[in-house]
């Protein structure tokens, strides 16, 4: 038995002996028990520590390390215990190949979670702010780096198996150039909604207006914008057409400046005229949220003695110019009953000749 085990520990194959092969092994055990120990030990402390700490960035670390999985601890020990035989070229090739792809794996994996992480952070702030265009804007813009961070990780690994990666994307730039023809209007709706995001040329919660429809903006996404209309409905306008056309946003404006016209018979006397004029400046600087421009008997009409009335309303919202018009309206109709003033309508007078 003692013969049959020295002949095992001394029979050589491609130049290693037997021993020198279970010494290989031995490594690779010891290396990979004494990576799972530090997973479960050292590991385990660090996560404590971490929870006891406000910061989140120390609990990421742990999680990224608590994530590396057995496979990589077996391919780390594997590579250092060949450095020790002398193998065919071929066979360390291909664990160099193996650990290549499980080390860009994990190290895709970490780049993925802080990835995930600040976007996390990000997002949280902007729901909690309640801007929730841009947390779903933050979330694609995320999904998008991940893919692109697998891309160049395949590509890097191709790169270290000797492929030549021009070549390769040469070709992926040709295909390019024909999926972004046949994907051309989304894409241009994805980039005119990045283009919104930066700009910001409205918001949501913003009335506007793009060419004759207007509404309420309710949601703004990748591919398309919703607004409510004032009767209810809901209309949906594709990105790129919102940044090619000219967009009235009237959340922005602080003051609006009305102008209203009125007319008188023409049987009122210039006094009464000048009354009614004193009457409205007094009813339109009484109000609330209006700032009197000013007001003028401005022409002699068809039917009528025309007065204009300018004033700016110290809101952009629309129910407080209708309350404010609606109270200036009842205050001009009330002193003009007072005061005998006759208000003009359409009508003809017709002279006969006899």
């Amino acid at each position: 038995m003692a013969y049959d085990i020295g002949y095992l520990l001394n029979y050589q194959i491609w130049g290693n002996s037997g021993k020198d092969y279970l010494t290989a092994l031995l490594m690779v055990l010891v290396g990979v028990a004494v990576l799972k120990l530090f997973k479960n030990i050292v590991l385990l402390r660090l996560k404590k520590v971490a929870a006891r700490t406000k910061t989140e960035f120390d609990d990421l670390l742990v999680k990224i390390l608590r994530d590396i999985q057995w496979p990589l601890y077996f391919l780390i020990s594997v590579y250092i215990a060949l450095q020790t035989l002398a193998l065919p070229a071929l066979v360390v090739k291909l664990f160099n190949y193996a650990l290549i792809v499980g080390v860009a794996y994990y190290i895709v994996r970490a780049i993925q979670d802080f990835i995930d992480f600040g976007a996390g952070r990000i997002v949280h702030r902007r729901e909690k702010a309640e801007k929730t265009q841009e947390a779903a804007l933050i979330k694609t813009l995320s999904r998008i780096a991940k893919g692109i961070l697998w891309a160049v990780a395949v590509l890097m690994v191709l790169s270290n198996f000797g492929y030549n990666v021009s070549t390769l994307v040469a070709g992926f730039g040709i295909g390019g150039i024909a999926v972004a023809f046949a994907l051309q209007n989304i894409l241009g709706d994805v980039f005119s909604s990045v283009s919104i995001y930066l700009d910001k040329p409205f918001e949501i919660g913003d009335f506007i207006i793009i060419g004759d429809q207007m509404g309420v903006v309710k949601k703004i996404g990748i591919k398309s914008t919703r607004i409510e209309a004032l009767q209810g409905e809901e209309i949906v306008v594709s990105n790129r057409e919102l940044t090619s056309t000219r967009i009235q946003n009237f959340k922005k404006m602080e003051k609006r400046r009305v102008v209203f016209k009125f007319g008188v018979v023409y049987g009122t006397t210039v006094s009464k005229l000048k009354k009614a004029k004193e009457i409205v400046a007094e009813i339109v600087k009484k109000a609330k949220l209006a700032d009197l421009d000013r007001v003028h008997f401005k022409e002699f009409g068809d039917f009528s003695l025309n007065f204009e009335v300018v004033y700016y309303l110290n809101s952009s919202d629309y129910n407080d110019y209708m309350n404010t018009q609606e109270e200036i309206n009842f205050g001009i109709k009330d002193g003009f009953e007072k005061e005998k003033i006759e208000f003009a309508y359409p009508t003809q007078t017709i002279f006969v000749n006899r």
